[in-house]
């Protein structure tokens, strides 16, 4: 059974919506305007990473804070669609910068109690969300200016993933892909194809106006794309537009998750972004460490 949307939608609200995609990642950060005022929300941003030698930059970070800054907005919110696993998030150092409250789903929860477990983190490693200002449960609002955005629920990919509707936007996260994209993988500590189809059908009975926004592309002979809207996902994804069951759905998920390597940056990625963005904590000489646990994923 596919859970009804928990809120009224507004296609007559436009929000403007400005990406900015990392190539190292394929990531597609967003910027979006409240048309009525000078207030903005950050969402799914990145932290730049050399993998080789484990050093940090900001660069993608840096060109969000100086569009936002150069038209005098301001920042409300740091929305993460879910803790990712492909690429670090930049939500502190944004917000040291810009200001706003950073908010995830409420099953983050889980998601902090099983990688804690995976990590071996102590209990200095706080599992109740914490980290983060506000914790988004199915069907909760919040405010970017003028604008009411909704936090819907649409778990598979990970436990934590939600669906940001602002209007006649929505940002999926890793729920969607672009429809020669399909869907993303289910096989992640928590994941499950059957949850994701039933959250991404969920997905698509919003108005078929809805833009849907990604949060990665990987195209093959085309250029990338971000968006795209529900009624071209119901006619043309080719994982679970209208003709596709659920059970033919999980078959396909399942037998492809088989065959997939783990993400080149899921180490990493998920230690920081589980603490909402920021590194694990240094030890008394001031270094910071990252686990590699072997054998566990």
């Amino acid at each position: 059974m596919i859970a009804p949307i928990p809120f009224e939608t507004n296609l007559h609200l436009k929000p403007e919506v400005f990406s900015f995609f990392d190539a190292q990642t394929s990531t597609f950060s967003y910027v979006v305007k409240d048309p009525a005022s000078d207030a903005c929300a950050v969402i799914d941003s990145v932290m730049d990473i050399d993998y080789a030698s484990a050093r940090t930059s900001f660069a993608g970070a840096d060109r969000i804070i100086d569009f936002i800054r150069e038209r005098g907005w301001r920042t409300e919110w740091i929305i993460e669609t879910h803790v990712h696993a492909d690429h670090l998030s930049a939500a502190p150092y944004i917000q040291e910068r810009l200001g706003g409250k950073l908010g995830i789903g409420d099953r983050i929860t889980v998601v902090q109690e099983t990688f804690g477990k995976i990590f071996n983190e102590g209990t200095e490693f706080q599992r109740d969300g914490s980290q983060f200002d506000r914790l988004f449960a199915d069907g909760d609002s919040y405010q970017i200016g003028t604008m009411t955005a909704h936090a819907m629920h649409t778990p598979g990919h990970t436990p934590a993933c939600m669906t940001h509707v602002i209007g006649d936007a929505a940002f999926v996260g890793d729920t969607l892909f672009m429809p020669d994209g399909g869907s993303a993988r289910a096989d992640f500590p928590g994941g499950d194809a059957r949850t994701l189809f039933k959250s991404m059908r969920r997905v698509l009975t919003l108005p078929n106006e809805t833009r849907l926004f990604m949060c990665h592309d990987y195209p093959e002979g085309r250029p990338v794309a971000w968006e795209t809207t529900v009624e071209a996902e119901r006619k043309g994804n080719i994982h679970v537009n209208d003709t596709i069951s659920e059970e033919a759905f999980v078959a396909m998920r399942e037998k492809r998750d088989k065959t997939l390597g783990m993400p080149r940056l899921i180490l990493p990625s998920l230690q920081v972004n589980m603490r909402a963005g920021h590194l694990p904590p240094a030890d008394t000489d001031g270094k910071v460490f990252l686990k590699l646990p072997v054998n566990v994923l």
